[in-house]
């Protein structure tokens, strides 16, 4: 009879451990990130909403309501300065047209610090600040985005848009998952939130559907990735299961088995002229589709191929050179080199997912306030506590 009492006893005592524990691990992010994200939310409390209306290029095939960026290494022929444009891979070009992509990642921080702000404070004048950026960009006729990114990436006498451009909107990644954090405040209506969700109805409908999407989905690098990443958090958001399950076969079948070595590097971005960052870059993106895709029916954090490839063994990869990049066995990237590594979210949703305390110790000693542009710009997750 003694025994019979003992081992539910010593069931409830492992699985209380177990919720300490993670509960912990949280109440340490939440610590870490407080003084960041009240000061981030001050600053977006002073900001009036700028969308891509605001400024237009003479390039753009599109409307003023269409996105408009061009690709980011290409420049113009020396021997014909006029005509297409050539590439030099790795190497920015700083004279391209990019005003709609820094409206947009200014916009996904705003919304990202506004709603992890309330996250912590349940202040609605955070939401009630969020509200009139989220009414400018996808309800307000003389402001609001179309739904779709077909002008994104363009190449001046190449492409007027290319399926690549895709990736520029992991910016409204957090746009949407900060929807997600604030929505149960009465600062949003229903009306409003139904008419953002129809708005991220048409985009998922765009890149399931047009060519460039598909184009994208079928990208065997970080762009296949961050395909998926994008279109399991808008799915999410919208509740769409259809486009759920696709990204998280999509994810077993493709993404992992395809990208990954059995050591857990990803040999197509080491390949590249940045191989560091577009490392860390594609990891970044794997995780956090872990993290949007896990159910305890179908846990994408324990999944492994049969050839023993898992997301745990990439993050197991990449760490030592998180910690101490100088131990780094492969070549330099040819630009922003010395702004890496930072605090991103391999690190700490894969620490919350395996209670690996050192991988949260590093996340904490990590740059938490990157100022490069081009870091910040290739962060898919700059606000991790509007994802637990």
């Amino acid at each position: 009879m003694r025994h019979k009492i003992l081992f539910p006893l010593c069931l409830i005592v492992f699985l209380l451990c177990g919720f300490t524990t993670g509960n912990s691990f949280k109440q340490q992010v939440e610590a870490t990130l407080r003084p960041y994200i009240l000061k981030e939310a001050a600053w977006a409390l002073m900001q009036e909403p700028v969308t891509i209306t605001a400024e237009t290029s003479l390039r753009s095939a599109g409307g003023k309501h269409d996105y408009y960026s061009e690709g980011d290494y290409w420049w113009p022929d020396p021997s014909n300065p006029d005509g297409p444009y050539l590439q030099k891979d790795g190497m920015t070009n700083l004279q391209n047209f990019v005003a709609h992509r820094l409206a947009m990642i200014r916009f996904s921080r705003i919304i990202g610090a506004l709603a992890s702000a309330y996250k912590i404070t349940h202040d609605e004048k955070y939401v009630k600040q969020a509200v009139k950026h989220l009414q400018a960009w996808f309800i307000q006729p003389e402001t609001l985005m179309n739904p779709n990114l077909q002008y994104a990436q363009a190449i001046k006498g190449v492409a007027t848009g290319r399926g690549i451009g895709i990736i520029d909107t992991i910016q409204l990644m957090e746009v949407a998952q900060g929807i997600m954090a604030m929505e149960g405040s009465s600062a949003i209506t229903k009306q409003n939130l139904s008419v953002i969700k129809l708005w991220f109805d048409e985009y998922l409908k765009w890149l399931t559907t047009h060519p460039y999407g598909k184009d994208e989905m079928n990208a065997k690098n970080n762009h296949g990735t961050c395909w998926v990443m994008q279109v399991a958090c808008f799915a999410r958001f919208t509740e769409n299961n259809k486009l759920l399950l696709l990204c998280t076969d999509r994810y077993k079948e493709i993404l992992l088995p395809t990208q990954m070595a059995t050591d857990g590097s990803f040999p197509l971005e080491l390949k590249r002229t940045k191989p560091y960052s577009y490392s860390i870059f594609n990891l970044d993106a794997m995780t956090t589709i872990c993290s949007i895709l896990n159910t305890k029916q179908n846990s994408l954090w324990n999944y492994s191929t049969s050839d023993g490839k898992s997301i745990k063994k990439g993050i197991e990869f990449l760490d030592p050179y998180l910690r101490d990049k100088n131990k780094w066995p492969y070549p330099h990237d040819v630009m922003h080199w010395e702004s890496w590594p930072v605090a991103g979210p391999s690190l700490v949703f894969g620490a919350m997912a395996y209670q690996n305390t050192d991988w949260l110790t590093t996340w904490k000693q990590l740059d938490h306030e990157p100022q490069d542009e081009e870091i910040i710009r290739n962060l898919p997750v700059r606000h991790p506590l509007i994802w637990f």
